[in-house]
């Protein structure tokens, strides 16, 4: 009797689980086939592909097909992917309603993972609101002077290596840098790190962005109240720790000290003395703050400086747009930093071939009918919105593989619409430190071409690899080195 109690559960369990994965084809939505269990994520699972590369190849795949859009599946759980621009732009914007919540885990236990990012509904725009005005552009060019002493560090770093003649790995630097940055602009910090490469700060942010594909998919397939009651730390225990010790002595520091800085940490102090902001609240912020702005803009100069080592002609006219502004203003600024057009559209374009966020998440928070079509998403989809596949999509970019600044002068954006270019999300739900994010690219970008010159080396492998292991932002598979010369 047992065997046939054992027999009938495993029947009715690979029934479910096959009737689970025609969930779209009973929409009468084309879906991607999916395998028996891992549905359409094996290899992201597995760590054989990396996550943004599969996606990217999702969205090539569908638009060869002529497909508006298209159904996968995460193990049994069923994802919408948006392919037409239109639906992605009602998605983003003008049904936002519709999509509020970025699908992510959650749980007041967990309490760095409280943050803008992650949190929904009312709390959400709550926050977003109390939120925007501390990265306004007048907020961020009070920030200008602290940029600024962390630029002087990184030129002299980079002298230091043009004068030993030893190559740099720029993917290093630049984390060096944005860490120091965003120490120091975000809490006060001065955590030192391109003096001294092996500090607390530098070792957290990496820590989080590589915690693991199983935790990920776990955090992706299971209710964040399962979860954070059984134990689970989006960031481990042990950098949730670190930053909440770090954070509740620097907030008790300066409340007894009645001091005051002009960074991202005091500006959350006041909305405190308000009553807009509880201690939880101003750590979890914090812990967004640091987590967003150390790797998306070190890996933006990362790649950017990749290309510009391969393609000389542009690196000339970059440092001679720089070299020009600054002459003419007589110093590096706020200002002559906003007027360097062309260094404007070589960051765009380094963000359209290598958008950190490639892909971006949703949740249908209501049940929606996609426009023109019968295709309906319930509520609590995954949506997944393919950024990497628009910004490589040759109806948008022609020869989107070759590094073009010229894709965004003012004719070449008017032929192509606004949504094919979206690094930074679009909508209400766009990224709200975007400002501050380009503005540390900009700077690293001018330190490291102001006086020196760049090419490839030869321990840099070619052609790049883009890294499996990375979860949250799109990076490489290894470092890329540079050969460093004065002009």
């Amino acid at each position: 009797m047992l065997l046939v109690y054992g027999f009938l559960v495993s029947f009715l369990f690979l029934f479910y689980v096959k009737w689970k994965l025609t969930y779209w084809k009973r929409r009468a939505l084309f879906q991607l086939e999916p395998e028996f269990f891992f549905g359409n994520t094996r290899h992201e699972v597995l760590g054989s592909a990396p996550k943004f590369e599969v996606f990217l190849e999702r969205y090539r795949y569908l638009k060869s097909l002529n497909q508006k859009h298209g159904g996968m599946y995460a193990f049994v759980d069923p994802w919408y992917i948006p392919i037409e621009h239109n639906i992605i732009k009602n998605i983003l914007q003008n049904d936002f309603a519709h999509f509020e919540s970025h699908g992510m885990y959650h749980h007041p236990k967990d309490i760095v993972s409280m943050n803008l990012f992650n949190i929904e509904g009312e709390a959400w725009r709550e926050l977003r609101v109390k939120l925007t005005p501390s990265f306004s552009s007048m907020k961020i060019k009070t920030m200008f002077q602290t940029l600024l002493d962390k630029y002087v560090i990184l030129e002299r770093l980079i002298d230091s290596y043009s004068s030993s003649d030893q190559p740099m790995n720029i993917k290093e630097i630049t984390r060096r840098f944005t860490s120091d940055v965003i120490g120091s602009c975000g809490f006060g910090v001065e955590s030192n790190s391109m003096e001294h490469p092996d500090n607390d700060f530098t070792k957290t942010a990496m820590d989080f962005l590589y915690a693991g594909l199983f935790k990920f998919f776990l955090i992706e397939t299971f209710p964040a109240w399962l979860l954070a009651n059984l134990g689970m730390r989006m960031n481990g225990r042990k950098t949730t720790k670190f930053f909440m010790d770090f954070m509740t002595g620097t907030i008790q520091y300066r409340e007894k000290n009645n001091l005051s800085r002009s960074d991202f940490l005091q500006l959350l102090l006041e909305m405190k003395s308000n009553k807009d902001m509880t201690d939880n609240e101003i750590i979890a912020q914090c812990f967004l703050f640091f987590i967003a702005g150390f790797e998306t803009s070190s890996i933006t100069s990362m790649f950017a400086m990749f290309e510009l080592a391969q393609n000389e002609k542009i690196q000339n006219k970059l440092r001679e747009e720089i070299r020009s502004v600054l002459k003419k203003h007589g110093n590096l600024c706020y200002e002559a930093v906003m007027e360097m057009d062309y260094l404007d559209k070589v960051v765009n374009e380094t963000l359209r071939k290598f958008p950190p966020g490639a892909v971006i998440p949703r949740r249908c928070t209501k049940t929606y009918k996609v426009p023109g079509t019968e295709v309906v998403i319930e509520k609590g989809t995954r949506v997944i919105i393919p950024v990497w596949g628009l910004h490589r999509d040759p109806e948008f970019y022609p020869n989107p593989e070759e590094f073009n600044p010229e894709n965004f002068s003012t004719e070449n954006k008017a032929k192509r619409p606004d949504i094919a270019y979206i690094p930074f999300g679009e909508g209400p739900r766009m990224c709200i430190g975007l400002r501050f994010g380009v503005l540390q690219t900009k700077l690293a970008l001018i330190a490291l071409l102001r006086n020196f010159k760049h090419t490839l080396n030869s321990r840099t492998k070619t052609p790049i690899e883009i890294d499996p292991e990375a979860i949250f932002v799109l990076n490489i598979k290894g470092d890329v080195w540079l050969n460093v010369s004065k002009v």
